[in-house]
């Protein structure tokens, strides 16, 4: 036969490993029909009350929960992945190859218009940063990349980006894509 707070530890200790809730009878299935589980149950109710966790009966199923007053020191909020538009890859990727830019230069890269809620996913993610304005005709708010955006991408700084070599040699260039930048480059060489 078991002591009394051997009762007690052991259908703690059960409400404890619980994975939901428990009834009477479900923790006397675990500790055996000579505990008084009853009796044990409020023992411990009133040995947690008023700690950091607390020994509760709601629906005649018994658990330990978080004091409701320190629940708010529990609360995390969670980031919730979400997958960049490709609008997006493509601005970020402008951004940190060429910045500061402007939305202007941005839009001349890229070859069409972003809308201002690409930059703002951007900026939301911690990843791209106003960085003033250029000095020009209207003067055009820049953007550049941030320090959570190295660190998210595992770079020391920008000069961890991957160039066009590399870029070639891991198959993310397109090779008509490539072989038109090259025509530029040679087109532009020969007006020069």
């Amino acid at each position: 036969m078991t002591a009394p707070g051997d009762d007690v530890r052991a259908v703690e200790a059960t409400l404890f490993a619980a994975d939901a809730p428990m009834t009477p009878a479900e923790i006397a299935d675990y500790v055996g029909p000579d505990v008084q589980v009853e009796r044990a149950l409020s023992m411990l109710a009133e040995h947690y009350a008023g700690r950091g966790i607390e020994l509760v009966e709601r629906g005649k199923r018994w658990h330990f929960q978080t004091a409701p007053d320190l629940a708010h020191i529990l609360r995390r909020e969670r980031d919730e992945a979400r997958k960049l538009s490709r609008a997006a890859v493509e601005t970020l990727a402008i951004i940190a190859y060429h910045e500061p830019v402007s939305r202007a230069e941005i839009e001349a890269i890229r070859g069409v218009q972003i809308s201002k809620g690409t930059l703002d996913v951007l900026m939301e993610a911690g990843w791209v940063r106003p960085a003033g304005r250029r000095e020009a005709p209207g003067r055009p708010l820049t953007y550049a990349t941030t320090a959570g955006f190295l660190a998210h991408f595992g770079l020391r700084s920008r000069r961890d980006l991957p160039g066009i070599d590399d870029l070639k040699a891991a198959g993310l260039l397109d090779p008509i894509d490539a072989a038109m930048g090259q025509l530029e480059l040679e087109t532009g060489a020969d007006e020069d």
